[in-house]
């Protein structure tokens, strides 16, 4: 018993010369510590205190730690970034403190079955239904603006958070749209180069977060293809079940990189110009997704009225099946590629 003892008092001056505040427990040289051999009570009555006094020690230990080594944000929070919202909206931006308008509206239309789907609320239960990629035939039908409007209108909802990810790898543009200056992102987390907390932007958009697409990559298709991806995304879809994430992805004939991230996506928004975009350009970008169980077809800049305005139309479809939307009754600007 004696060697129990001996060794909770090595333990409490390793914590004493370590810095950490102990009460003071007598020592096993004091008179009230002389225990014999037969003093079991007193002895274990010292392991006690001493395993209190210890535990007690390593939380404060560990507090202390903790403030010597914490920087004043802690290295675990992901990098905050404050959006223009005054230029964003001047930009044709929804955003949250905006007037409503006909253009938000249209957003609202277009997100619900999303939701829907993504919440496993529709039909049929979709794997990795709240996975939304948002991608076009060709360059310049307005992805880009949808994907970040509608992650906007996202953003607004009471019981849902969203993540936009910038997977244009090729030609990112959404920190550019959103003013923000390039960083890491996507591709430095597939290669290992970095953490999820060291590349994703919280915004002062209080449910929309942002990961770019990170830094160019001669492999791109090739880390969108492997296998880190595909745990990557499978994280992304389970690890949050109130997040829904939106993927800004290349033109589906343009690049093979939207192909290959279509082969995990839940659901599919393809973005059309209205009075530009061939019926056969779109049948083979379609074509090229047709794995995925749910696409929606937004029709962009379609002519509303006699005076050449313009709005959204939408449509979709489950399936092999595909639609165009009607054109909108809500005027709008033509809308950014």
């Amino acid at each position: 018993m004696s060697s129990l003892i001996e060794q909770a008092a090595q333990r409490l001056e390793q914590l004493r010369q370590a810095g950490v505040n102990i009460p003071e427990i007598d020592s096993p040289s004091s008179p009230a510590s002389q225990l014999s051999a037969s003093s079991t009570p007193g002895a274990a009555a010292f392991a006690a205190a001493a395993e209190a006094a210890a535990a007690g020690a390593a939380g404060q230990g560990a507090a202390a730690r903790g403030r010597l080594s914490e920087p004043a944000e802690p290295v675990s929070l992901s990098r905050r970034v404050e959006l223009d919202l005054n230029r964003l909206s001047q930009g044709g931006i929804v955003t949250p403190n905006a007037p409503r308008s006909h253009l938000a509206d249209q957003y609202r239309v277009l997100k619900r079955p999303l939701i829907t789907n993504a919440l496993g609320r529709g039909a049929a239960s979709i794997a990795h239904g709240n996975l939304i990629m948002i991608t076009s035939a060709l360059p310049g039908e307005g992805k880009s603006f949808t994907s970040i409007n509608l992650a906007m209108s996202i953003a607004a909802e009471l019981d849902h958070t969203v993540m936009l990810v910038d997977a244009d790898v090729a030609r990112p543009s959404v920190l550019r749209v959103l003013g923000l200056p390039p960083g890491p992102g996507l591709l430095d987390l597939l290669e290992g180069k970095a953490e999820m907390s060291e590349v994703l932007m919280r915004t002062n958009v209080d449910k929309l977060t942002v990961l770019p697409s990170g830094s160019p990559h001669p492999r791109a298709t090739e880390l969108l293809a492997s296998e880190a991806m595909k745990q990557l995304l499978d994280d992304m879809a389970t690890r949050y079940p109130d997040r829904i994430i939106i993927f800004d992805s290349p033109p589906l004939l343009l690049t093979t990189e939207a192909r290959v991230l279509a082969t995990h996506m839940g659901q599919i928004v393809m973005v059309v110009h209205a009075d530009r975009t061939l019926q056969s350009s779109v049948q083979q970008a379609l074509a090229t997704i047709e794995s995925c169980p749910v696409r929606m077809m937004v029709l962009n800049k379609a002519r509303s009225d006699a005076g050449g305005t313009y709005g959204y139309g939408y449509g979709y479809g489950y399936g092999y099946g595909y639609g165009y939307g009607s054109p909108s009754d809500a005027k709008q600007e033509p809308a950014k590629s």
